[in-house]
């Protein structure tokens, strides 16, 4: 069957990609600018434009040119890296060019790529790129998101052992031993007169129970590590005029919020990010809670109740008398205006006018915020996707565990696979073929 022209140009872009450009260090001002390129033709670009290619991976200043009719145009001169594939961060030929970082330059370096052949990347082409090549798996590429986002040291280095492989090894141990035992479960449906080793069935059952047993634990763990890479939201609720503003403005450091002592100044949401305990809150300052026949104060008081089953700590505020019910949740009571009445006892006494209480209430705060995030080392898994693939794994190496036919029990070992594959973005079937024909002596 003939290939339409379509499906012969989709061919050969997928044999021979573009080259790709983007700034790599951002739009901000600041003396230099990397730009950076991936794809093959790289070197011929990086030719065109300095003249010829420096040593592998040394910088080199040379002087960046472009044809203006017959005679050439000095764009810059920058230093120049050049990357040839595979041993570079997408596998293919890339370079760096270290650019004055004027808006003019950049602007013109850019326009001489595109006239080269070169388009601008798509946001994170780079990484996808270096997955296509299996420089990065996705776990690791999900890393360097994280890396780039991270706003405390904690998240730094939660990130940075992602990126480093901590959870792509782990999860890669699950599935050598889920492979191994899905090769023997192959082997005893195909291969039922070979004499097989007769406790191999045995090791089936008894690996798959530990497999099972082992993931469940790393699930119970918790859900720390995720809370640590997202990171928390502390909802400040209570009645009216009871200091929920000035405590956000206190706590955040500035005057976020506005201060009145009219009650119901609160209308809407307002969410401030601060860093306690070495881990990002939000900060939600909500309207007052109370009966209200005004319509706006109403919906504020709605979506303040949305807030407090969303937050991952509530901060009940009062002054005077405590609330005769307190919130669902897990919470801290603060009693505000000590300045006034005391706090009773057990609770939180605090006034934002004269600052008392306030740094026991940021070390209570800081302390939730750790303990919520206290499992981050122990449970790697940082994102919804992760926990989801997890458990569909287990759900699957569960069913497995119950059921009698070898055929039965062999796909659902086969989808627990996929699943766990999925981590990754690896589903290697060849590694599969290559552990039943190692092992077993199957055409003899």
């Amino acid at each position: 069957m003939m290939m339409t022209t379509m499906e012969m140009f989709v061919q050969e872009s997928d044999r021979h990609p573009p080259v790709i450009f983007a700034l790599a260090s951002g739009l901000s001002r600041a003396a230099i600018a990397v730009m950076r390129l991936s794809g093959p033709g790289t070197g011929r670009i990086v030719e065109s434009l300095c003249g010829r290619l420096p040593a592998p991976r040394r910088a080199s200043l040379r002087g960046l040119w472009r044809r203006d009719g017959d005679a050439p145009v000095l764009l810059d001169r920058a230093l120049v890296l050049w990357f040839p594939g595979p041993e570079s961060y997408t596998g293919e030929d890339s370079a760096e060019l270290h650019l004055h970082a004027g808006p003019a330059v950049i602007s013109a370096v850019a326009d001489t790529l595109v006239a080269l052949g070169a388009r601008p990347a798509e946001p994170g082409e780079f990484s996808r790129r270096a997955f296509t090549h299996g420089r990065l798996d996705l776990m690791q590429a999900e890393g360097i998101a994280d890396l780039i986002d991270a706003e405390t040291e904690a998240q730094r280095r939660q990130a940075l052992a992602q990126v480093d492989g901590a959870q792509s090894r782990l999860y890669q141990q699950w599935a050598d031993r889920l492979r191994v035992l899905l090769a023997h479960q192959e082997a005893l449906i195909d291969f039922p007169d070979e004499e097989l080793p007769p406790e191999v069935e045995q090791e089936l059952v008894n690996g798959l129970r530990v497999l099972h047993a082992i993931m469940q634990d790393y699930l119970a763990m918790g859900e720390g590590a995720e809370r640590l890479r997202r990171g928390l939201v502390f909802a400040i609720v209570g009645e009216p005029n009871v200091g929920k503003s000035s405590l956000l403005n206190a706590l955040a450091g500035r005057d976020a919020a506005i201060v009145s002592t009219r009650a119901g100044t609160t209308r809407d949401a307002i969410e401030i990010r601060v860093v306690m305990g070495d881990v990002p809150v939000t900060l939600v300052d909500t309207a007052g809670l109370r009966e209200t026949d005004d319509e706006i104060e109403a919906e504020g008081v709605r979506r303040s109740l949305f807030h407090v089953k969303q937050a991952d700590c509530v901060v009940h505020v009062f002054a005077g008398n405590p609330p005769s019910s307190r919130l669902e949740g897990d919470g801290v009571l603060v009693c505000n205006k000590t300045d006034l009445s005391p706090a009773p006892d057990g609770v939180i006494g605090i006034s934002v006018l004269t600052g008392a209480g306030m740094d026991v209430l940021r070390d209570v705060l800081a302390d939730r915020a750790r303990a919520l995030t206290a499992d981050r080392a122990s449970a790697p898994f940082t994102r919804a996707r992760h926990r989801a693939a997890i458990e569909e794994t287990v759900h699957h190496i569960g069913r497995a565990q119950a059921m009698a036919w070898p055929e039965m029990r062999g796909e659902e070992m086969r989808l627990a696979m996929r699943a766990l594959g999925r981590l990754t973005g690896t589903v290697d079937v060849e590694a599969l073929l290559d552990t039943v024909f190692g092992q077993f002596c199957i055409g003899k």
